[in-house]
């Protein structure tokens, strides 16, 4: 993608979308980070139902820690790799309230030390929680980078460097919710609905997929 285009690309989401969100669900950035935790290989809709339930009798890390493994097990048992990341949240949940008071810590140093919390879900955190640039590269935001031509690179950290370089910065702290919400709904991966997409008018796919005839 040329240079030029980038800052119309993102104009055009940004018109589409003025406000963009996470879909998934939560009421604090202690939930932010524990639904984000639970994330990994799962939908956020699928996590949206177990922190529906979760949530409201464990809020806060110490309520977590109160429910212990078991209860927290019961709660996230549909959400894949369960039990590995119940250790991982409740691991977390006791670091939390021995050093921070029960608060999120606001370095990524700090986030990625948590167990069971990557790069990524530190780029989210820092992102949602606390308004800073950071690009949190799913499969959604590395299909998009590399098919549109926007950021291309063969591993999530490549494509999260060249966004950081080439995404304006009127835009940066927007950019990985416009591209994720891109990528899951329109610029899908086995057949992108080119038809309909606000951005094709920039993207480098070719040829763009035609719409379906009825």
């Amino acid at each position: 993608m040329k240079k030029a285009d980038i800052p119309l690309f993102f104009a055009a989401l940004q018109a589409a979308n003025p406000h963009p969100q996470t879909e998934l669900e939560y009421g604090s950035d202690f939930q932010l980070l524990a639904a984000v935790l639970l994330s990994a290989q799962a939908t956020d809709v699928g996590v949206n139902k177990a922190t529906r339930r979760l949530f409201p009798v464990a809020g806060t890390a110490q309520a977590m820690l109160d429910l212990g493994l078991e209860g927290l097990e019961e709660h996230i048992k549909t959400i894949g790799l369960y039990r590995t990341k119940a250790k991982n949240l409740l691991a977390t949940c006791q670091i939390l309230v021995e050093r921070y008071g029960g608060e999120i810590p606001r370095t990524r140093e700090a986030l990625e030390a948590l167990p069971g919390v990557g790069r990524k879900t530190a780029n989210v955190v820092l992102n949602v929680a606390f308004g800073q640039p950071t690009m949190a590269v799913d499969t959604h935001i590395f299909r998009v980078s590399n098919r549109t031509g926007l950021a291309p690179g063969k591993t999530p950290l490549a494509v999260e460097q060249q966004l950081l370089k080439r995404v304006p910065k009127d835009y940066a702290v927007h950019a990985h919710h416009w591209l994720i919400l891109l990528g899951r709904y329109v610029c899908q991966a086995r057949k992108p609905r080119c038809w309909e997409c606000r951005v094709s008018a920039w993207c480098d796919y070719q040829p763009k997929t035609a719409a379906p005839t009825r």
